[in-house]
């Protein structure tokens, strides 16, 4: 089949011998001269559209539709977007790699060719998610956690390697080595690929992952998605989202002395949660932008999940062909990449007034201050000297205030602790963790630089903190050491504990029996300070409710000062032996003193060195783990990995509408109700077990021992456990529960499961739903605003699907969970106007009906139904947030997994 657009493949030469064929978007733009005014990465994704133009998948008019984008026009149409490779990491991996095993299970069963379910674009599989802060504060810290991490995850680690010799296109990155966005951004992405043809094209990728985005700071188009929509990509199908709005976001100025790319990033999450960016992409432009260099900008993007967008885009120039050639990238694929963006037209940072937005956002760099956010979301930022100020207000506001309810009386206590005391306010977990900030040289080194002024002046961390330094890479501690910085950390408590993403995910390990003994009984509102990009509560540790993220420095100097009520700004960090003061500013390292050891941070050999260790140099842990061979899996019993439900009983044909996958719900019962913000977190913790809940009963009646149970996270790839802990946070509060005397309602996953008899019986979600599943009772869930926020956490929805739940209606929901409800069959729904749950006075008691258009229209009215015990009726309009054609074949397949599956196998 000819290409609708042949004209537009044409060469390019990067220099002397040096050249290649490309998809020119400036001679598309001869054809749609609006080309010339699209955003940046609205250009980028039509080249995708434009190279893949087959007429079937992706067709000239999908090519015309995004070449004629406008800037503010009524979003209807989907993108077909193909994406050139897919990464992942761990926690989500190895479910997508049980879903891909499952896939060929189905396909032998039915005497299909299994090796039609094959990656057909590279993935990557980082391994970061596993290592948990067992030891800390001592320099063995690294190797006894690496151990412990390897004990735990052996058949995890036996099921990847598996899937290595399996796959063709499948590799894995090794425990050891940083995390996923740090070495996505160092070593797994090549700017522009050359494909067997000759033709090179732009890098863009999805990873399962929310913070893929991080790599948006080097130019590359990409974002998060769930595991389910990971695996389509990778099985070859376009990645398919609505056209999105461009928000433009102008920097100007520098930024001041003393401010940190993380006050910058938290300044920016505030801002745009403001303007109310969920779904959008943002794009940076103007001279403050040109003046940042790319650690400051990826720190930038890998926050847009929390500021809400789709990516936090940055385009191509000199900057980021400096942070190429610092990263030892070959002189042959820099010349290549600077020279196929220029063709393309697209080298540089725009000016104001060179290309469309839909909307125009500002920021002057020197309003930037430091800050911190905190204590449960991050787009709460708090400058440095109201954060003490700001603590003892929210200690006695009630909850839905984002307060502790407690008596401001209370604020002085304190309860013993072995050999200490701890109060309100305490830091009790400090933590250089996460590659939001460890892949950013600046903050890094002004860490090590205050670490060395706070012992040269005689200051030391309280012993009962937990200290940890987890980087993203091994590059990191390299540098640290050659600037003579990481035994001064050492000296404070923050030694090496691992390279992943540790405290940032919940792998922030157990505090001491006596210290979680004390907030208990005290019920005490301790802290952790972290640097990295959530602080959900109980994602952290689940008795810290109060949890703030800072710059590295600034965690040191939290760390040192021990308590969050100490304003850092009129009162002293600490006070030596010798009985003196030391101040913040005393020991706040200087911008000059930051940029004099920055030559040891961009070295090419060391990054060309540490990289080549991944397939020379795995690690004898890695080494040692065995391999499985076959092209299927043949499922030994494990408590780790077992063959998902979501292909039983799978034929090649779907199910007839009405009968597998019907639209309608009928007398649901309600599950619960929640309010705004509940979290993939709330939804599937990711973090520790408890033996009380329904997944701990079930790992200790399978013989696991409690000291074994490991996390959430760690166990993906067993759904037994997984659907056992959906709704099992234990900070989660289901609205449904009776109020207490004080008006709180008693915190995890719980329900009123209401039984045919009439009677009502408060137990865990998990028992209730399959109670209402044997009854044959469908269930919905009712929400509030940003439903689904965090991470892009597939179980959240998987888990929600085995419960049994055919819906969920909320205000609102964030842009990668509802997508994945959608993948897994489930209903979401949004209220209209000002209509919530609360508003039509819904108790739990209540049964449900839900109607939704039988053609399933992609965002058409739908109708609630609700029935009283009373015998009263009350109806309500919704959305159906079935958001485009390719999800309407989705939901009638029963999923996206069902609809790639009968793809694949009848192709």
């Amino acid at each position: 089949m000819t290409h609708a657009f042949a004209d537009t493949l044409q060469d390019f030469q990067a220099g002397p011998g040096l050249k290649g064929k490309f998809y020119s978007l400036p001679a598309l733009a001869r054809r749609f001269p609006n080309v010339k005014r699209l955003p940046v990465s609205m250009r980028i994704v039509l080249e995708s559209v434009l190279r893949h133009c087959d007429g079937r998948k992706v067709t000239a008019g999908h090519v015309e539709q995004v070449a004629n984008w406008k800037p503010n026009a009524e979003r209807t149409d989907e993108i077909p977007f193909t994406v050139a490779r897919v990464v992942l990491q761990d926690f989500t991996g190895v479910p997508l790699l049980a879903d891909l095993a499952a896939m060929r299970s189905a396909a032998r069963r039915l005497g299909q060719d299994v090796c039609r379910i094959e990656p057909l674009v590279p993935v990557d599989l980082v391994v970061d998610h596993s290592i948990m802060v067992d030891y800390y504060g001592r320099k063995d810290a690294l190797d006894l956690n690496m151990k412990l991490e390897f004990q735990r995850n052996r058949e995890r680690y036996q099921f990847m390697k598996w899937g290595m010799q399996a796959f063709q296109t499948f590799g894995v990155v090794p425990p050891g080595f940083g995390i996923v966005h740090q070495v996505n951004l160092e070593y797994l992405a090549r700017g522009i690929h050359r494909g067997a043809d000759g033709v090179c094209y732009f890098d863009s990728l999805v990873g399962t992952d929310s913070h893929t985005t991080m790599i948006n700071g080097i130019g590359v188009v990409g974002w998060g998605v769930g595991g389910i929509e990971g695996e389509a990509a990778m099985l070859g199908q376009p990645v398919y989202f609505l056209t999105p709005d461009v928000v433009g976001l102008e920097l100007t100025g520098r930024l001041r002395e003393g401010c940190t790319a993380t006050d910058l990033v938290l300044t920016v999450t505030e801002l745009l949660r403001k303007h109310k960016v969920v779904g959008k992409f943002v794009e940076f432009f103007g001279e403050g932008t040109r003046s940042i260099g790319v650690p400051d900008r990826v720190t930038i993007a890998n926050m847009a999940p929390e500021y809400g967008a789709t990516m936090g885009f940055f385009p191509v120039d000199e900057r980021t062909i400096e942070y190429f050639e610092g990263t030892g990238r070959s002189p042959e694929e820099v010349k290549l990449l600077e020279a196929y963006f220029r063709a393309q037209g697209l080298f540089g940072v725009p000016k104001a007034g060179e290309v469309d937005y839909s909307q125009v956002v500002r920021l002057d760099l020197g309003t930037v201050a430091p800050s911190l956010s905190g204590p449960k979301r991050p787009q709460d930022r708090i400058e440095i000297g109201k954060v003490a100020g700001t603590f003892r207000s929210l200690f006695s506001k009630p909850a839905a205030e984002n307060g502790f309810s407690k008596a401001p009386g209370d604020l002085a206590q304190r309860r013993p602790a072995g050999d200490v005391s701890i109060g309100h306010g305490d830091v009790l977990i400090a933590a250089i963790t996460s590659c939001t900030n460890t892949s950013n040289p600046s903050v890094m080194l002004a860490a090590g630089l205050l670490a060395k002024k706070a012992v040269e002046k005689g200051l030391r961390v309280p012993s009962h903190i937990k200290t940890s330094l987890a980087p993203g890479s091994r590059i990191v501690t390299e540098y640290l050491r050659e600037a003579k910085l990481l035994p001064y950390l050492e000296q404070l408590g923050f030694a090496l504990a691992g390279y992943g993403c540790t405290t940032c995910i919940g792998n922030a390990g157990d505090l001491a029996p006596r210290i979680n003994e004390a907030i208990n009984q005290g019920d005490l509102v301790c802290a952790a300070v972290l640097s990295g990009n959530r602080n959900f509560e109980a994602r952290i540790h689940p008795n810290l409710k109060a949890n703030f993220l800072a710059s590295p420095p600034l965690v040191v100097a939290y760390a040192l000062a021990g308590t969050v009520l100490k304003d850092l700004m009129t009162e002293p960090v600490g006070r030596n032996a010798k009985g003196e003061d030391v101040w913040l500013g005393d020991i706040w390292p200087t911008s000059d003193e930051v940029h004099q050891l920055m030559r040891h941070a961009m070295s090419p050999k060391a990054y060309r060195a540490n990289y080549a260790r991944v397939k020379s140099e795995p690690g004898a842990l890695w080494t040692a783990i065995p391999g499985v061979a076959g092209a299927t899996y043949d499922w030994p019993e494990s408590t780790y990995i077992a063959e998902p439900p979501f292909f039983d009983g799978f034929t090649l044909q779907p199910p007839a509408a009405g009968s597998g996958q019907p639209h309608t719900v009928r007398d649901a019962r309600i599950m619960a109700l929640f309010g705004d913000s509940i979290t993939t977190d709330h939804i599937s913790p990711a973090g520790s077990i408890k033996d009380t809940s329904p997944a701990g009963q079930w790992l200790l009646a399978h013989g696991v021992a409690k000291a074994d149970f490991n996390s959430y996270g760690s166990r993906r790839g067993n759904h037994e456990v997984m659907m056992r802990g959906t709704f099992a946070n234990v900070r989660i509060k289901n609205l449904m529960l009776p109020a207490r005397a004080d008006g709180s309602r008693e915190e995890g996953g719980l329900t009123l499961y209401r039984g045919a008899d009439g009677r009502t019986e408060q137990m865990p979600i998990y028992d209730a739903a399959m109670r209402y599943v044997a009854a044959g009772r469908p269930t919905v869930i009712f929400a509030g605003e940003e439903y689904g926020t965090g991470s892009s956490r597939d179980w959240a929805a998987k888990g929600t699907q085995l419960l049994g739940i055919k819906a969920v209606v909320a205000r609102s929901f964030e842009r990668i969970h509802r997508s994945n409800l959608v993948g897994m069959g489930v209903l979401p729904l949004q209220f209209r106007g000002d209509t919530s749950w609360q508003s039509l006075g819904l108790t739990g008691e209540e049964l449900v009906d839900i109607e939704v258009d039988p053609q399933l229209k992609p965002q058409s009215e739908a109708r609630l139904v609700v029935r009283r015990p009373d015998g009263s009726r009350q109806e309500a309009k919704l959305t159906l947030r079935i958001d485009t054609p390719i999800e309407v074949d989705y939901y009638r397949h029963g999923g996206i997994l069902p609809f790639v599956l009968r793809q694949l196998l009848q192709a």
